[in-house]
């Protein structure tokens, strides 16, 4: 009989061990996805996501972790293709994340809503695209201010300059840049404002002579672009050298060195709407201005320039999980998804409060009207009177 007992107090041995250690796996860390564009056509956008999550995640490990686990980030490049951002969420909901910050590319995260629904996992996105929160989706939660809040900003600076006729161009390919240029429909005319020009192009276009002289002619006083990607920088280049002679404003996706320095000397002048991220400087000392310092100071330090509105995106987006995990004390998704309606946080990017009913979180207080300055983003005067409340 001892033989017999002996082997059974073994096998009993092994399997207590192979059950704790295989729980020990499971509880040692705390598993969050990130699907980001790190190859294809965005990822430049991307690759600024990856450094400043990857900074976030570093930060918090570092301090304790979260509910006394280390974050355990599991990163998917979605190649910038909607189809290949919806296999990587199927694949990181298999490997039991808690949460999972979504693409920067509107496109891919769009294509992934239907499947965040039925995964009831929180989807922290980095993309504006206002079909992500108009109708709300209840575990998605957007981190940049969406193409409609931008949209609300230019028009408040363009109604304090005393425009009244603007154009637009955009990528129609884009649905970034389609909701930012539906949303200027929408409000201008609260503004004062009339669109008198809506021209399109495509996300592979390069030339853009037609364009430019359709706005010319349209007499309009200002225009606002609507890209993301390279089609901004050859869109600014034609620009300079077309002698339209009007004001060219961008948005949030050119407020980066990676539109800056290859547009080069055509840049200079033109505006650019962007996170208040971007020009911290500009903001008086005080909770805001330390909250961007915690990214700006790190990020410069390791990579030699500022981070760009893709990075204090990632940044925050990190950030924002961190505190709803820490709110919820809970790696269960559904307490994390609950923790995010009522979460109030001051972040890089600007004060977030979601609710129920507000998953986009960020106002357009949040949003700077900046001007290229000896190749440098500068807060314009109508932006520093604002931020300085």
């Amino acid at each position: 009989m001892k033989p017999l007992l002996s082997s059974l107090a073994a096998l009993l041995l092994l399997t207590t061990a192979a059950c704790g250690d295989t729980a020990s796996s499971d509880d040692s860390t705390l598993k969050v996805g990130a699907i980001l564009s790190l190859t294809g056509n965005y990822a430049p956008l991307g690759s600024e996501d990856k450094k400043a999550v990857e900074l976030a995640v570093q930060q918090i490990n570092s301090a304790g972790g979260l509910l006394g686990r280390q974050i355990e980030l599991l990163t998917r490049d979605d190649k910038s293709q909607p189809e290949q951002s919806v296999l990587s969420f199927n694949e990181l909901r298999g490997s039991d994340v808690v949460a999972v910050i979504g693409s920067p590319f509107s496109n891919s995260a769009l294509a992934t809503l239907p499947q965040v629904d039925r995964g009831k996992i929180p989807y922290v996105s980095l993309t504006p695209a206002d079909e992500q929160v108009n109708p709300v989706h209840p575990n998605v939660f957007v981190v940049p201010a969406t193409s409609a809040t931008y949209a609300d900003r230019i028009l408040q600076y363009y109604q304090a300059q005393g425009f009244t006729k603007i154009a637009v161009a955009h990528d129609s390919r884009s649905s970034y840049a389609n909701a930012g240029t539906a949303g200027m429909k929408s409000k201008a005319a609260q503004y004062g404002v009339t669109l008198v020009a809506d021209e399109e192009f495509q996300t592979t276009t390069t030339e853009f002579s037609a364009v430019l002289n359709h706005v010319k002619a349209s007499g309009a006083q200002a225009l606002t672009v609507w890209s993301t990607g390279a089609p901004a920088v050859a869109f600014a280049k034609q620009y300079a050298t077309a002698g339209v002679g009007l004001p060219l404003m961008f948005t949030g996706s050119q407020a980066s060195t990676l539109w800056l320095k290859p547009t080069g000397a055509a840049a200079e002048g033109v505006f650019v709407a962007s996170s208040i991220a971007v020009v911290g400087d500009a903001l008086p000392a005080g909770p805001q201005k330390s909250a961007i310092e915690e990214l700006s100071k790190p990020f410069t330090s390791q990579y030699g320039y500022p981070p760009p509105q893709f990075a204090a995106d990632g940044y925050t987006g990190v950030k924002l999980l961190a505190a709803a995990v820490t709110k919820a004390n809970s790696a269960d998704p559904e307490k994390i998804r609950a923790a995010f309606e009522g979460l109030e946080l001051v972040t890089p990017n600007g004060s977030y409060k979601y609710t129920a009913t507000d998953h986009a979180g960020l106002t357009a207080d949040h949003i700077s009207i900046n001007v290229v300055k000896g190749g440098q983003f500068v807060a314009t005067d109508w932006a520093k009177s604002k931020l300085a409340k």
